[in-house]
């Protein structure tokens, strides 16, 4: 027996990550099915040398399954200050920090706390460990899939905050998220996503290929006009998205030289359901979320959706799993029944080294990390 009994247990994470039973664990490591149950639940606080066998057989050090779940004196940290109180909030460990978010609409729908915070203290309740969540900022729509399939296929947790493309960088930026969805490279803007890497973030990072998907204009069923022209040339209520979005960088274009639109939506189904429930007539939104709503949507352009994250958490077993189960056969066929997805590309890897405009020579490619 040791002092293990005091430190935090990421076996079960691990062992899922795999996608191991409990039997094939107790046969790697030299210890009973039982005693994996026991370690996992916390009823049994193992030897050192099963510390030892159950580190060598996840391919761990008995620091990483066990070591602290922070370092002594360091408490949880919010992402962003709570606008309620009580507030339901969600622990992830991030960059080293236990975090915080107060908890919020996900693309999954209502995702379980981990604890309340009433009158400033923060009380756990128990849920999820903060190492077994991976924390994602974007604004895809269909989100929800690649969470739903992450925790079924490796038991970790993946936490969507739904953000613009701008949003979600600065939040990787300043170290609160794991990862950035970003939809900025286009047919005639092919290094759109690395190029906005590398000018607004500083060291080495990661773009993982997710899908490509149409962006369309959506209009209100009695707006006029078949083709994108005539529809531009109409005076219209139009609906916009905030200021560094790929749904304004199109819109932008598209409407150059002419005022903002007077209406600003939080997302794509936002600018969708500002239109189907008539408050605007048209807008740029993915043609998932127009016909989800009902609406006419005319294709405008294909864009690459990649994920970016730091290349220094290629070896980090929650970002390991995400990218299998991205190039998971399940998740493409999802992604494929989707209106205007295309999962052809997913899983491919490259990395965006700081200041440059494209990714590094002989770094592009499908292998990447890899557990």
């Amino acid at each position: 027996m040791s002092d293990l009994g005091a430190m935090h247990n990421r076996v079960k994470a691990r062992r899922r990550e795999r996608g191991w039973s409990q039997e094939e664990l107790s046969r790697r490591a030299g210890i009973s099915r039982a005693a994996v149950s026991a370690v996992e639940t916390g009823r049994l606080v193992p030897s050192v040398l099963a510390a030892i066998g159950l580190a060598e057989a996840l391919g761990a050090s008995v620091e990483e399954l066990f070591g602290r779940a922070r370092p002594a004196g360091e408490d949880p940290s919010w992402a962003w200050p709570a606008t309620t109180d009580p507030c339901r909030f969600w622990r992830a460990e991030v960059g080293g920090r236990i975090r915080l978010y107060p908890a919020e609409p996900t693309p999954g729908g209502v995702v379980a706390h981990d604890g309340v915070a009433r009158g400033g203290a923060a009380e756990v309740d128990g849920g999820r460990e903060p190492g077994e969540t991976l924390v994602l900022a974007c604004c895809d729509p269909a989100a929800g899939l690649l969470a739903a399939e992450y925790e079924k296929a490796t038991g970790f947790r993946l936490l969507v905050l739904p953000r613009s493309s701008g949003r979600a960088l600065e939040l990787l930026r300043e170290g609160l998220v794991h990862a950035a969805g970003l939809h900025l490279s286009t047919p005639e803007d092919p290094d759109g996503n690395a190029r906005a890497v590398s000018d607004r973030l500083g060291e080495a990072w990661g773009l993982l290929g997710v899908a490509r998907w149409e962006e369309g204009l959506a209009v209100a069923g009695g707006v006029p006009g078949r083709s994108v022209r005539s529809i531009l040339q109409a005076d219209l209520c139009w609906v916009g998205r905030e200021s560094g979005s790929g749904a304004r960088k199109c819109l932008d274009r598209l409407r150059a030289g002419r005022p903002e639109p007077g209406r600003v939506a939080f997302d794509h189904r936002g600018v969708a359901d500002a239109i189907r429930f008539g408050w605007a007539e048209a807008g740029v939104c993915l043609r998932l979320a127009a016909e989800e709503a009902g609406l006419r949507v005319l294709g405008i352009q294909v864009e690459a959706y990649e994920l970016c994250v730091p290349v220094r958490l290629e070896r980090d077993p929650r970002l390991q799993a995400l990218i299998r189960v991205v190039r998971s056969a399940p998740y493409r066929r999802a992604l494929a029944a989707l209106p205007g997805y295309d999962p052809s590309g997913a899983g491919e890897w490259r990395r965006v080294e700081a200041g440059a405009a494209a990714p590094v020579e002989g770094e592009s490619g499908r292998p990447g990390p890899s557990g």
